[in-house]
């Protein structure tokens, strides 16, 4: 099992979702963060006054598939988020020791 997490921008959000559902995705969990990169925040004008934003909002996607599936997930998540411009996000690959549900006691691949 892997867990995969990526870094996108907000408005990728459904694009990203929609191709995750078309390959099987079950399920993901969601964030709205902040962050910076390299492009290190931007300028913004209020009432004529310019000043730095330094966190720029961001979705997280948390997820756990299959690790024969990570491939396809990264790939799909990588086309899906990409617009070509500075700040598409960042998607990171680890692997998982052990998944638990809750509910049924369910372990390893049943879990997921």
């Amino acid at each position: 099992m892997r867990k995969i997490e990526a870094v996108i921008k907000p408005f990728k959000l459904d694009d990203v979702k929609d191709a995750l559902n078309k390959i099987g995705v079950k399920g993901m969990t969601i964030s709205e963060v902040k962050g910076f990169g390299r492009q290190k925040g931007h300028k913004e004008t209020y009432r004529g006054a310019e000043y730095q934003v330094d966190f720029v909002p961001k979705i997280k996607i948390d997820l756990v598939v299959d690790a024969a599936m990570s491939d396809q997930v990264v790939a799909t998540i990588k086309e899906s988020a990409s617009s070509g411009k500075i700040g598409d996000g960042k998607i990171f690959v680890m692997p998982v020791g052990e998944a638990v549900r809750i509910r049924t006691g369910e372990s390893g691949r049943e879990a997921i």
